[in-house]
């Protein structure tokens, strides 16, 4: 069944470290080339962080962007949820650093683990609150330093990644606008696929851990890649039927930049061309949480999406997660 939210997007900001890295670059550092990585992936370039830069830098950089686009007073926000696998530490929760960089004084805030599919989870999450009528203002985050987590001799992985955030901010919506409707699921049996092994209290840090490599992420590609073209459409595919629409009544769809393959596979599912896909993960890479508020947000600068629009986020990540959410834009 339908799951209603009154609840809307009503502003959307981003933001990418200065620095590129290019495949050209990503050529001298490990065994690889520019057109394997483009022809597999899509991915042309992605942003990497300065030494020093944290997730709750792109996290606070983002939130500023969107509270000054949407003339939001920090002293008016109720909650910060950020969805991330790269916090700056075990505790306290990014979004604690983040509110106190914000000056949003009054606001509450936890971090939110899903891996790719977290933005998702945490707008639902954020949704909630917002329809329930707790909150008025919610700061949803995606933010993500996966060059932190990389392994650069590991070709299967360090081209796929970036780092990135983007933002969102919930506020009350009308009937017929904002959340529709949401999916999630999870397939825990899908976790020996997609994982960090080191660091937690399975295997804390020691030196046996750090000597086999066990604090960046392993990945068995082709397994991640077949659960989520498939996952991805049929997300896609059943967010809409039950809410009694098709491929055609979208007018954008926002899904997880993983694989440029994935994502055309999802499109030729749902039948959309390509004016109603939003990609760019040529110029960002993966960067987790970060890849749908960035999509959101590159469609809005691009002028592509319109108060009133259907538009559909999807994604798939580690766990395995399953996250999904259909909208009508508001604004």
């Amino acid at each position: 069944m339908p799951h209603r939210i009154a609840a809307k997007i009503t502003g959307v900001a981003g933001y990418v470290p200065p620095k590129v890295l290019t495949n050209a670059d990503l050529e001298k550092m490990v065994d690889t080339n520019d057109e394997w990585i483009r022809t597999r992936t899509g991915i042309r370039e992605r942003h990497i962080v300065e030494n020093g830069m944290a997730t709750s830098d792109l996290a606070t950089e983002a939130a500023k962007q969107l509270l000054a686009q949407t003339h939001t007073d920090p002293m008016a926000i109720d909650l910060i949820i950020v969805a991330s696998v790269t916090p700056d530490m075990f505790f306290p929760a990014t979004a604690c650093l983040v509110q106190d960089r914000l000056g949003a004084k009054r606001a509450w805030g936890f971090d939110l683990s899903a891996a790719c599919s977290g933005f998702a989870y945490a707008l639902t999450v954020g949704a909630q609150f917002v329809g329930s009528g707790a909150h008025k203002k919610v700061v949803v985050i995606g933010s993500d330093v996966m060059s932190s987590i990389l392994d650069y001799k590991d070709r299967g992985t360090c081209v796929l990644f970036g780092d990135g955030a983007g933002a969102v901010l919930l506020e009350p919506a009308k009937d017929g606008e904002g959340i529709l409707d949401f999916l999630h699921d999870v397939d825990g049996s899908g976790g020996q696929y997609l994982y960090m092994p080191g660091g937690g209290s399975l295997h804390p840090t020691s030196r046996e851990t750090l000597e086999k490599n066990m604090h960046v992420v392993h990945q068995e590609g082709s397994q991640v890649f077949k659960y989520a073209v498939r996952r991805m459409a049929e997300l896609a595919t059943c967010l809409l039927e039950r809410n009694g629409f098709t491929g055609n009544d979208l007018a954008l769809v926002v899904p997880h930049q993983a694989n440029e393959r994935i994502i055309r596979a999802m499109q030729q599912r749902l039948g959309v061309d390509d004016s109603k896909v939003m990609v760019n993960i040529g110029r960002y890479g993966n960067t987790t949480g970060g890849t749908l508020p960035l999509g959101l947000r590159d469609a809005v600068a691009e002028g592509r999406v319109k108060k009133g629009d259907l538009v559909l986020l999807a994604a798939v990540g580690a766990g395995y997660t399953t996250g999904g959410v259909l909208l009508r834009w508001a604004y």
